[in-house]
């Protein structure tokens, strides 16, 4: 087996060709790199993320980008890449597209919050109209605006091995939006968008009602993410429509929107018959107890599908709280759900409290603990849920219809993307 090369070492050489001045920060991952004793068997992810150090970072500026695309250029063993929570501009943008064009081992890119623009987003996505490598691109945070998502829009119609994109807080506008969903009803290839908080002003869904026709047509879609769109139930009824002819989405996010107790009902209809959906996020909507009973009944009696719900904020008190905990002992498919941040009276308390302490909810498997005060079970809020996992599905377990034991047959939601 050849040896890979001393990346470290080439980065140093390349720094003093170029008369740059060495990052620490790089030079210091890419010793780590050059450790790794899996680095020419199974391939690795180099993490130059600016964020998450216990001790400040140099973080990566475009200049620096340079030197490290030409030390990566012909690295095949290098599989993905974190440059999120860079300085990362245009400029950067642009050696990245020429990077995405020569090398053609690269699968994974994050490029999250950044400073990259319009300019940068039609770079990028034109490089991506001729790589055929890239996996998963995450464009989160940068600012590209509705122009930057519509050169994406456009690259969704020529490139055929994109799975998953993250356009996530990127200022989208409701132009790019339809042409994306229009996009998106030809593409065969992708997996899972995120295209949570964009910039819109009208109160018509009309992006909402584009996104429900693709969903009649599209059949590869597993994950789609519309946190923030100022989504009523006339949208939710749109998008349940169109669900009941789609068999293929697995996760939708629905957070953070404006879906009360009647899209609620919708939404308990569709799971009565959907045989698809494994992860069902509602946080910080206003689905109130009436909503809760309804989802409650749908999983109670019908649903053996739907494996993890979350409805973290959602104006739920003591009833619905109840129902839900009700259903989720009948339905044992129902595995993962978090309820943080309603409004828990004494029975609610007792009652998740009864789930978790029987093993019937495991505590990595929600967002609360029980404890007692005075003798009283209160609950309190654990890390765990959706929302930790803002961009991509958590791993689930699928259970196999009719097995005995939930820790069998154990996949993930990721696997399919």
């Amino acid at each position: 087996m050849s040896v890979p090369p001393d990346l470290h070492l080439h980065y140093v050489q390349a720094c003093q060709n170029v008369g740059q001045p060495e990052n620490p920060f790089i030079a210091h991952v890419l010793q780590e790199a050059d450790n790794n004793d899996e680095i020419s068997t199974k391939g690795i992810t180099l993490k130059i993320a600016g964020n998450n150090h216990p001790v400040p970072v140099q973080r990566v500026t475009d200049d620096d980008l340079v030197v490290v695309a030409s030390v990566l250029c012909h690295t095949p063993f290098v599989k993905g890449l974190d440059l999120g929570y860079n300085v990362l501009t245009d400029v950067g943008a642009k050696t990245v597209a020429t990077f995405l064009q020569e090398n053609f081992s690269l699968q994974y890119l994050n490029l999250m919050f950044n400073d990259i623009g319009t300019k940068g987003a039609e770079l990028i996505a034109g490089a991506l109209c001729r790589n055929r490598s890239l996996v998963h691109l995450k464009m989160t945070g940068n600012k590209i605006g509705n122009q930057g998502g519509l050169f994406f829009a456009s690259m969704l119609q020529l490139n055929s091995s994109l799975g998953k994109l993250d356009l996530g807080d990127c200022d989208l506008g409701l132009q790019c939006l339809v042409a994306i969903a229009t996009a998106l009803t030809r593409n065969k290839s992708l997996r899972a968008i995120n295209l949570n908080s964009p910039l819109l002003y009208s109160q018509e869904e009309e992006s909402t009602v584009h996104v429900a026709r693709m969903l009649k047509e599209n059949s590869s879609l597993l994950e789609l993410h519309l946190s923030k769109h100022e989504m009523k139930n006339f949208g939710v009824e749109r998008l349940c429509e169109a669900l009941y002819e789609n068999s293929s989405l697995r996760y939708l996010d629905l957070s953070c929107n404006r879906i009360t107790c009647d899209g609620a009902k919708v939404l308990g209809e569709l799971l009565k018959h959907n045989q698809t959906l494994v992860i069902l996020n509602l946080n910080a909507n206003r689905i109130e107890d009436v909503g809760a009973l309804y989802l409650s009944e749908a999983l109670l009696l019908h649903n053996r599908t739907l494996q993890a719900l979350s409805v973290v904020s959602c104006n739920i008190s003591g009833k619905g709280l109840t129902a839900l905990s009700n259903a989720i002992k009948s339905n044992m498919i129902l595995s993962y759900v978090y309820i943080w941040g309603n409004k828990f009276d004494e029975e609610a308390c007792r009652s998740f409290s009864e789930l978790i302490q029987t093993g019937r909810l495991k505590p990595d498997c929600t967002d609360v603990s029980p404890y007692k005060v005075d003798g009283r079970v209160q609950l309190a809020e654990l890390s765990h849920g959706l929302q930790k996992h803002n961009y991509w599905a958590p791993r689930h377990q699928v259970v196999a219809e009719g097995a005995a034991n939930t820790s069998l047959a154990i996949a993930a939601v990721s696997e399919y993307l």
